[in-house]
């Protein structure tokens, strides 16, 4: 099969014309450096991307919430134009580097929002660092924990389609991302192919990725150190859940929003988890909600928030 044709990336400095009062933004914390966006004014919103996106996947929100928030978007260890260093691809490290880049810019206490891996990061961050909590928003990705150990590496006769199934999800890329060394051989300079089967798999409508977005993110995770540092941010869950046993319920106010597939996972397992806690459901849209359904996102958001 020839590989599919990637075409040059757009740069950072292009992608950010389409944030109006944005700037892009590099900031050297403990030796790694970490690219964020930032623009707005307010209160400190912290938004942190998912796999396998970058920075630009608040792109259907981002104007809209820097309307009520000073917004910063990062890229996280291991992802965009941020540092993919050999380690520390474990949650409570990734927490310190948010940690770090908030002093760096001078800010006391933060909303932090996630989404997928990201809210895996916004979590920890919460959990090791409430004092800088001000409150918690968590899309479609929450710490990982000992339930992750039940998945299973068979679908269930019938439930492996061409859209995931809500009540019996199959996952499939969380072991395959635990593999080492050989995704990188499988997927360099083909990651459009994983890319576009993941967005039909696990959205309700994927013609709402458009082309422009696919390519950018095709393009960030095309190479062999992206996809070596992203896998890292799967092959660290072990060391994640273990961190976990020894962190106290959270007590700062916190939002779950959850598609069609991850809804009844987030509203059994975050109460374990968080004493104010709000669970809502965007059943109309599948992991990637901020291009499904931006609208209802930033309602969620706005309302918990207090806008």
């Amino acid at each position: 099969m020839d590989n599919k044709i990637i075409l040059p990336p757009k740069t950072d400095d292009e992608l950010i014309k389409s944030f109006p009062g944005f700037t892009n933004n590099f900031a050297v914390v403990d030796g790694i450096k970490l690219h964020y966006v930032e623009g707005g004014s307010g209160k400190p919103l912290i938004c942190l991307p998912g796999w396998p996106q970058t920075w630009y996947s608040y792109h259907p929100i981002a104007t809209q919430l820097a309307k009520a928030y000073r917004v910063i978007i990062i890229d996280i260890r291991g992802m965009g134009s941020s540092a993919k260093p050999d380690s520390g691809y474990d949650k409570k490290t990734m927490a310190e580097d948010i940690l770090k880049l908030i002093q760096y810019i001078e800010i006391d206490k933060v909303n932090i929002m996630g989404h997928d891996i990201g809210g895996m990061v916004a979590m920890s961050f919460a959990f090791n660092y409430p004092q800088f909590t001000e409150k918690l928003i968590v899309a479609d990705g929450s710490h990982p924990s000992e339930g992750m150990m039940q998945m299973s590496l068979i679908p269930a006769d019938g439930t492996f389609n061409e859209k995931m199934d809500s009540n019996m999800p199959y996952a499939w890329w969380m072991a395959f991302n635990q593999v080492k060394n050989l995704p990188e051989k499988i997927l360099e300079g083909r990651f459009q192919y994983l890319l576009d089967w993941l967005f039909n798999y696990v959205m309700i409508d994927e013609s709402k990725m458009t082309e422009l977005e696919r390519r950018i993110y095709a393009s960030a995770y095309n190479d062999a150190e992206s996809i070596r540092a992203s896998n890292a941010w799967y092959q660290s869950f072990g060391q994640d859940i273990e961190d976990s046993k020894s962190y106290q319920p959270l007590l700062m106010p916190v939002l779950g929003i959850g598609s069609y597939v991850s809804y009844n996972y987030m509203k059994m397992g975050l109460p374990y988890v968080a004493k104010d806690l709000n669970v809502i459901g965007i059943m109309d849209s599948g992991h990637y909600m901020f291009e499904e359904q931006p609208e209802q996102v930033l309602e969620a958001v706005f309302g918990f928030l207090g806008t």
